[in-house]
């Protein structure tokens, strides 16, 4: 497949990226179980998805610099499914990141998930969230989290997977990395952010609302009005400004009773009726936008 057929610019896909320098990965392959930053796993409401019926497992995405280990899962024998890319939380792709993979794979579509920290160390395997944020999260800029995303959609290519019906949706930081993404990258065709930082981003680089001008009717975001890290003026300030930019499709859903995570079903923060309602709006926008 061509590369103008991903929509993919020359200087993001074919060329190593100047802002990469070449490194090797500390992390080569994925850990199993969930991260140790969020722990003690609440057993009693996770959901595990099994992988019959799809080919799942780990696999090592060609990057600029090296090759990034990722989770992939689709339906076993299918060849041009859709394609979704996941955006993992700050705590890399654990268990419960996989298991959204095979969700969505048992749904028929090709689900990856890259651990898009690989570079600097192993988010699953750091028990405090201060030093994993200083240490591995911090240090995964933008820019190489698109050129990475961009890798990804060129290995699901290399399988066979429909990658011109392409929706990313991602979780907390991977929220966030969902709106930026979708902005920046013209083929995305559906976005669905949960819980993803709007009006807070690092050093030096835009916000979610900074960019809303460049979303164009393709992002569902999923809040929570019990979220103590995004307010409910940080949500209408990027309503404020998606309608500023004439888009009228892009919407945000907010649940008034749930908190951040309320998705996450290994945390005390799920709110099941809430997650359930979220999954299925999720699905139904990506075949609204033609994912499917």
């Amino acid at each position: 497949m061509h590369e103008s057929d991903l929509g993919l610019s020359q200087s993001r896909s074919l060329q190593p990226n100047a802002h990469l320098t070449r490194r090797a990965f500390v992390v080569t392959s994925l850990g199993a179980g969930f991260a140790l930053a969020v722990q003690p796993v609440m057993a009693q409401t996770v959901i595990t998805t099994d992988s019959e019926g799809l080919t799942a497992g780990e696999v090592k995405v060609p990057v600029s610099d090296g090759a990034m280990p990722a989770y992939r899962a689709c339906p076993a024998g299918q060849k041009h499914a859709p394609v979704v890319l996941v955006i993992h939380e700050i705590f890399g792709v654990h268990e419960h990141i996989q298991d959204l993979c095979r969700r969505l794979a048992k749904q028929g579509y090709y689900a990856i998930a890259g651990d898009l920290y690989a570079r600097y160390g192993d988010a699953t395997k750091v028990a405090d969230i201060k030093e994993l944020m200083s240490t591995i999260v911090s240090k995964a800029s933008d820019t190489q989290v698109r050129s990475d995303l961009d890798a990804a959609v060129k290995f699901a290519a290399s399988e066979k997977a429909d990658t011109h019906k392409l929706a990313v949706t991602g979780f907390c930081w991977g929220g966030r990395q969902t709106w930026m993404y979708t902005a920046a990258t013209p083929s995305v065709k559906a976005g669905v952010a949960w819980y993803g930082p709007l009006a807070k981003a690092p050093q030096g680089s835009q916000t979610a609302i900074e960019v809303a001008g460049n979303i164009k009717g393709r992002v569902l975001g999923l809040y929570g009005g019990q979220d103590q890290g995004i307010s409910q003026d940080d949500v209408q300030k990027m309503r404020d400004a998606l309608t500023a930019a004439g888009d009228g499709k892009s919407t945000i859903q907010v649940y008034p009773d749930a908190p951040h995570g309320f998705n996450a079903d290994y945390r005390p923060s799920y709110r099941e009726t809430e997650a359930k309602d979220g999954w299925a709006r999720m699905l139904a926008w990506f075949k609204a936008h033609g994912v499917a």
